[in-house]
């Protein structure tokens, strides 16, 4: 017979109390305003939620370990402060969590707990596995990297900070915040990016996606607030079985590069009843994506739903089978969106945009297979990745008439084909109608009369794709 987990958790605990010392001491006052996030409640109002999602179970702070239930319930908890942790938003608390980490990975069913009454700071960690079944990593309290990049450690990577590796059946938390921490690092002089009042700041160079998951499958990430990443704010990259629901993304319209949720070479995601207001992509789709259901999720303001950039450096990109349904685009520069680089190769396909409600948005919707990032640099190059089985469904609202509502520039040589438009109604959100949507080499048909007309859009299949190249995909 096995050893009880709460008595080997026990044990772990006084071993660990007694052998190591406490968290090296870092800066000595709090991070400003994260004093506000104690105690905060975990309900969150979702505009765009249909039902309510569930919440983790709420473990009991005050003692160092939980005993089994009376129900039989292998479950453990590990509270970080029974590691080491202090919490006091100054003490390095980075060895705490790993030795946290370690013991609840070892044991089934565990909690890793990061008390309510806590803010706690840790510099680039990578949580590795594989580790015992249901794993629950739970953040009540607030988590946060150092306060920008003169305090972030030398020898840690600048690319990441919460790592989670080679996971299975692992969720990620809780009724706490993860605070990024990035307004120091969206001040770096390297790529400008838009300011307040219309002007032009510096922006990132080097910066740290907040939490990735790597080469993990079925995991989950729901009821948490992430906010103010220096970078990305949660990405996904070589995972399969993600289910992400409830998250609260917030960051300002001026921060560069804070995508909210990134998947790449991923297949099989979920993303319910979100909100997610930032300076990117609200949701930005790589290459090697498949199988993307995308509900009930408000964005802005920010740069909308993305699938792109694709075929960047003449690179191959496959996208496939992504459904946007019920999603509510506000204050935002695009709204629902496919980009891609000349020269790039592979297809992005079976694509449906459904029941979108767009406010005040420029470029509503857009293919644009043109896409610099450094307008002026990128030189014209004949391949292109094939977009093709696009579906607009539904598409209404209001948008920003500096721009044309729809915009298709497709490639020269691969025109995208089988666009349909249906039920797709947009008006100006102030001054006249523009009525002169973009569309080149693109083809498909109008199911229905389109506010405004979309008479650019050519019927049929051309003549360039009667000999199809070899895709890849």
């Amino acid at each position: 017979m096995g050893i009880p987990c709460a008595v080997l958790a026990f044990c772990i605990a006084i071993a660990f109390l007694l052998l190591s010392p406490r968290g090296v001491y870092g800066r000595s006052h709090f991070h400003k305003g994260k004093q506000s996030h104690r105690g905060r409640s975990g309900g969150r109002t979702m505009e765009s939620q249909v039902g309510s999602p569930s919440v983790p179970p709420t473990a009991d702070t005050s003692t160092v370990i939980s005993p089994p239930s009376d129900e039989g319930s292998d479950s453990c908890i590990f509270d970080v402060r029974s590691f080491g942790a202090v919490g006091d938003g100054s003490t390095d608390d980075t060895e705490a969590f790993r030795s946290a980490w370690k013991a609840a990975c070892e044991v089934e069913s565990a909690t890793l707990l990061v008390p309510a009454d806590g803010v706690f700071m840790l510099t680039s960690t990578i949580f590795s596995g594989p580790c015992q079944p249901g794993l629950v990593f739970q953040v009540d309290g607030v988590i946060m990297p150092p306060d920008g990049p003169n305090c972030w450690p030398k020898k840690d990577s600048k690319r990441q900070w919460l790592v989670f590796y080679e996971l299975e059946g692992m969720t990620l938390g809780g009724e706490g915040t993860v605070e990024g921490n990035g307004e120091e690092w969206w001040k770096l002089p390297c790529k400008p990016h838009r300011g307040p009042n219309g002007s032009t700041l510096p922006g990132t160079c080097d910066s740290p996606a907040l939490i990735r998951f790597f080469m993990s499958c079925n995991v989950t990430v729901r009821d948490l607030r992430i906010e103010n990443s220096p970078q990305f704010h949660i990405k996904f990259d070589g995972c399969e079985g993600v289910h992400i629901e409830g998250l609260s993304i917030n960051s300002p319209a001026f921060s560069p590069n804070t995508d909210g949720v990134h998947i790449e070479n991923t297949r099989s995601v979920a993303i319910y009843n979100s909100m997610i207001s930032n300076g990117d992509d609200c949701i930005s789709i790589g290459p090697g994506c498949a199988d993307v259901d995308i509900q009930n999720v408000t964005c802005g303001p920010g740069h909308g739903i993305s699938i792109g950039s694709l075929g960047m450096h003449n690179s191959q990109a496959c996208v496939s089978n992504v459904t946007v349904r019920n999603a509510v685009i506000r204050n935002s520069d695009n709204g629902v969106r496919i980009k891609t680089w000349q020269g790039g190769m592979g297809a992005v396909s079976g694509i449906s945009f459904d029941t979108v409600y767009m406010e005040n948005v420029r470029n509503c919707i857009i293919i644009d297979q043109y896409y610099c990032s450094n307008k002026g640099v990128c030189s014209n190059q004949s391949s292109a990745v094939y977009v093709s089985g696009v579906s607009y469904s539904n598409i209404k609202g209001t948008y920003d008439v500096r721009s044309p509502p729809v915009h298709f520039a497709c490639s020269d040589t691969l025109p995208c084909t089988n666009i349909t438009m249906v039920e797709v109604e947009l008006l100006p959100h102030e001054g006249e109608l523009v009525d002169n949507p973009f569309c080149w080499n693109a083809y498909g048909a109008m199911q229905t009369a389109t506010i405004p007309p979309i008479d650019c859009l050519q019927d049929g299949q051309p003549e360039a794709l009667r000999e199809m190249p070899n895709l890849g995909c």
